[in-house]
């Protein structure tokens, strides 16, 4: 193998098992966050979140928890299946948007700043972007299915 190779040589199938991966990891990361706001993993529940949205001052702060909490289990979980990926970033996509224009306002960009920045959301967000345009991949219900 060549440096050229070796640096930059990829095929299809690298890609794809490449887009498999980061799907099923960045998917049950937003399944593992919707189950948080549900109390069932972590130390959050939905009346703490409710409350944190009430502090910023959002309007209907408990339709709007109960929103995040649902694109992120139903987004996470069709990213991980690969089924509807697209769709399934996009609710993911959204809520990263309002998490970090609304919820880390004010905390700059590193999450270890006082208040906590918009790094985590800001990079989850790029990563919708990014599945947008690839899309699911070979490895996915979508492939499968259509």
């Amino acid at each position: 193998m060549n440096l050229h190779d070796l640096f930059l040589y990829t095929n299809q199938q690298m890609i794809d098992v490449a887009i498999l991966i980061a799907r099923i990891f960045i998917g049950v990361c937003f399944v593992v966050h919707g189950l948080g706001k549900l109390g069932i993993v972590g130390s959050g529940n939905m009346a703490g979140f409710v409350g944190w949205l009430k502090s910023l001052g959002l309007p209907f702060p408990e339709l709007q928890a109960r929103a995040a909490m649902c694109a992120e289990l139903g987004g996470g979980l069709l990213i991980t299946l690969g089924l509807f990926t697209r769709v399934g970033c996009l609710l993911c996509l959204s809520t990263m948007i309002i998490a970090s224009a609304i919820g880390h306002k004010g905390g700059g960009y590193l999450i270890t700043n006082n208040p906590p920045g918009n790094e985590y959301s800001l990079n989850l967000a790029a990563l919708m972007i990014v599945f947008i345009l690839l899309g699911p991949g070979a490895y996915s219900l979508d492939a499968f299915l259509f």
